[in-house]
């Protein structure tokens, strides 16, 4: 299965506050050891919201509104993208990870084709699995 790991934003990292060269290295070796175990597939961290803008949808209407946004600890500074074998093991390797000081973060199981059932008809099946593969061998 595949899960995403996302990382909460704090004060310091929507104040753009950038992390310590010793976290640096412990987060490069947590990663290491990720990408060893075949469970890492990517994982990126987040410019601050201020950076940002959302796109608002109402009907046609379609509107910008540009960052930074107020509620911090509902906003992502980060994330990975793991392919583990389930919920569980996913939240052992999360254990591992070089965070401390109150840091919260949420793992949520992605979609798989067979979660859709019958809407997900023949057609559509193989219309996924063309832009998978498409979207495997862009740069």
């Amino acid at each position: 299965m595949k899960v995403m790991v996302i990382v909460k934003a704090s004060a310091e990292s929507e104040a753009g506050v950038m992390p310590s060269t010793e976290l640096l290295a412990a987060m490069g070796r947590y990663n290491e050891d990720l990408v060893n175990a075949g469970v890492m597939l990517a994982g990126e961290g987040l410019h601050p919201s201020s950076r940002g803008a959302r796109v608002r949808f109402e009907g046609q209407a379609r509107s910008v509104i540009d960052g930074p946004f107020a509620e911090t600890s509902e906003l992502i500074a980060g994330f990975w993208l793991w392919q583990v074998r389930s919920l569980d093991e996913a939240i052992e390797w999360l254990k591992r990870a070089p965070f401390d000081g109150g840091t919260e973060i949420e793992l949520r199981p992605i979609f798989e084709m067979e979660d859709f059932g019958q809407a997900m008809t023949p057609a559509l099946r193989e219309q996924e699995t063309r832009l998978r593969e498409r979207t495997r061998h862009h740069p």
